[in-house]
């Protein structure tokens, strides 16, 4: 593992570990951070079990902290500054291997690396873990308006737990088919933070990642 530092389009610093696998990358993976203002940060069992996963499956992954966030300079960006956040992780690892790129983010994470995924070709799948769509008094970015989700033909996973009550499944699903290549994973038996079956979410996010970056690419 690789401490790193990288800067934002707007200056600030962000800093971040390159988690590399045993051999030369197959692919690449950024993944992003629940909310700051809770608790979010790089350093979680879920984050850990993706990062893991997506090693052991060639991928050099990138881990973060957002804006204002432990090491990183700035203040919390109201889920919208902090696209320019994980931008900047996608040019760090243009710098650090070829291959293609996957992300994925989980809660708050998962608003940002949609929003940031729309208008970044670079990104050529993308996993979305435990999307804010239930009750919550966090705020946070609207979902983008239909006709966007619909011209999105790169391959979309999504996860949650069967008990997650920020993210129900009915909901999941109704958002799931707004997208042309969509595909719903609802693990059983657990809620939005996956314990004791973090490696559970994990290998579905693996294998959708490798099934469609390499399998079907």
């Amino acid at each position: 593992m690789d401490r790193i530092h990288f800067t934002t389009a707007d200056g600030l610093t962000l800093e971040g570990e390159l988690h590399r696998p045993g051999g030369p990358p197959r692919a690449r993976a950024v993944i992003c951070h629940p909310h700051p203002q809770h608790g979010g940060s790089k350093d979680h069992p879920v984050l850990w079990a993706i990062r893991i996963e997506l090693t052991r499956r060639g991928f050099l992954a990138l881990t973060f902290n957002f804006r204002g966030v432990m090491g990183s300079t700035g203040q919390y960006g109201g889920g919208d500054a902090e696209i320019l956040d994980a931008q900047a992780a996608i040019d760090r690892m243009e710098d650090e291997a070829e291959g293609p790129l996957f992300l994925c983010g989980w809660s708050f994470g998962a608003s940002v690396a949609l929003r940031t995924a729309l208008d970044d070709d670079r990104v050529q799948a993308l996993a979305l873990v435990g999307f804010p769509l239930g009750e919550t008094s966090v705020r946070l970015p609207p979902v983008p308006e239909p006709a966007r989700l619909a011209a999105y033909r790169r391959p979309v996973l999504f996860v949650a737990g069967d008990a997650d009550e920020f993210c129900p499944a009915p909901k999941l699903r109704g958002l799931a088919g707004r997208f042309p290549n969509a595909t719903v994973e609802v693990v059983p038996g657990t809620g939005h933070f996956f314990p004791k079956r973090e490696r559970d979410a994990a290998v579905l996010i693996g294998a959708f990642a490798e099934q469609k970056l390499f399998e079907e690419g």
